[in-house]
């Protein structure tokens, strides 16, 4: 009796248009997915026995909403760099940014995040994007600052809470900690202090062609590969982070704050630092509790660093780049920011 063995059928490629049709497709249900979380979110909240109004209601609603919201952010822009990495390499990147050219990758990366409408967490699948492309790291710095600290509806809100004049002061200040911030981080060589598999995906090639050989459905296939990779890797600690979020979301202790703010102490700003930073909203959801701290007697400048830390250095945050960052670039990252809010809550003090 004799065995035969067949062997095994050979993978057969998805056809071209199937690419050319699939992507596109895919884009639109997931843009049309984007705009109908919050309704998913209520819905979800609703199955469990708790009152939507309540603390954990609101936590719940909270994760439910920023999980998926995170995770199509991250699929999404890494699949776009992922494919404009197959033109722009790292290396051309760099090359592109190097010497005196680069000064102006600060400023105009904090103008990005200025006009991004993103909470911290919401701002790191970009941030994530742009390292993998091979964009020097302070400059990617000055976006994840500018983003959540200055975003367009954070600025509308407190706006319409201040008025204008302060508005617009905390508008410069915010851009001129994000581009300095970024500056002095770019300035420190710290690029060493990445992962190691981020490293490795900016000094590895960008595909198994040549760069002038590759067809559009090889770049599509690469921006694919990138979204396994990186979103593969980070998906478990969005969960994680934004979990430890929405906990402290749906529970703050505003009492506390308001004893710890209300007064005119000097440590009273870096007290509002320190309490801000392990907690996680995006700008809408911490104007309110501004509102709160001011109505009830809270220094100006206290209040604004203790919104910019809440909205700047998250521990969630934290938690989702660690998987792109070691823990001493990690410190050094919030050493820099947490000095500038410092200095802001002191100026608004001090001026008004």
């Amino acid at each position: 009796m004799t065995t035969e063995t067949h062997a095994p059928m050979p993978h057969r490629a998805a056809p071209d248009w199937l690419w050319y049709l699939g992507v596109p497709v895919a884009g639109v249900l997931l843009y049309l997915l984007y705009g109908q979380l919050i309704p998913i979110s209520e819905w979800l909240t609703g199955l469990f026995p708790v009152a939507r109004d309540s603390h954990t209601g609101e936590a719940i609603a909270f994760f439910t909403y920023d999980v998926p919201k995170v995770l199509l952010l991250l699929t999404g822009i890494v699949f776009v760099t992922g494919v404009l990495r197959s033109w722009f390499s790292p290396e051309k990147t760099r090359a592109l940014l190097a010497g005196k050219r680069q000064i102006w990758g600060y400023p105009l990366a904090a103008a990005l995040g200025v006009l991004t409408p993103f909470c911290s967490c919401s701002s790191v699948p970009l941030f994530i994007g742009f390292v993998s492309a091979g964009i020097p790291l302070g400059v990617t710095f000055s976006f994840l600052i500018a983003g959540p600290m200055v975003g367009p509806v954070g600025l509308g809100l407190l706006y319409g809470l201040v008025g204008w004049k302060i508005a617009t002061i905390y508008l410069v200040f915010g851009f001129t900690i994000a581009t300095v911030s970024g500056w002095v981080l770019g300035r420190f060589g710290l690029e060493k202090y990445l992962q190691d598999w981020v490293r490795e995906l900016n000094a590895g090639p960008v595909g198994d062609l040549p760069e002038e050989r590759l067809t559009l459905v090889d770049r599509l296939k690469i921006g694919l590969e990138q979204v396994r990779e990186i979103v593969g890797k980070v998906w478990i600690w969005v969960l994680v982070g934004i979990g430890i979020g929405a906990a402290i979301h749906g529970y703050v202790p505003e009492a506390v704050m308001l004893k710890i703010m209300g007064g005119e102490a000097w440590w009273s700003v870096p007290a509002a630092v320190v309490v801000g930073v392990p907690m996680y909203t995006n700008a809408a959801g911490v104007i309110p509790i501004v509102e709160a701290l001011l109505g009830k007697g809270a220094a100006l400048g206290t209040t604004l660093a203790f919104m910019m830390s809440v909205i700047a250095l998250s521990l969630p945050e934290m938690v989702i780049l660690k998987q792109v960052l070691t823990y001493r670039l990690i410190a050094i990252f919030i050493a820099v920011v947490a000095a500038g809010i410092l200095a802001t809550g002191f100026l608004f003090n001090f001026l008004l």
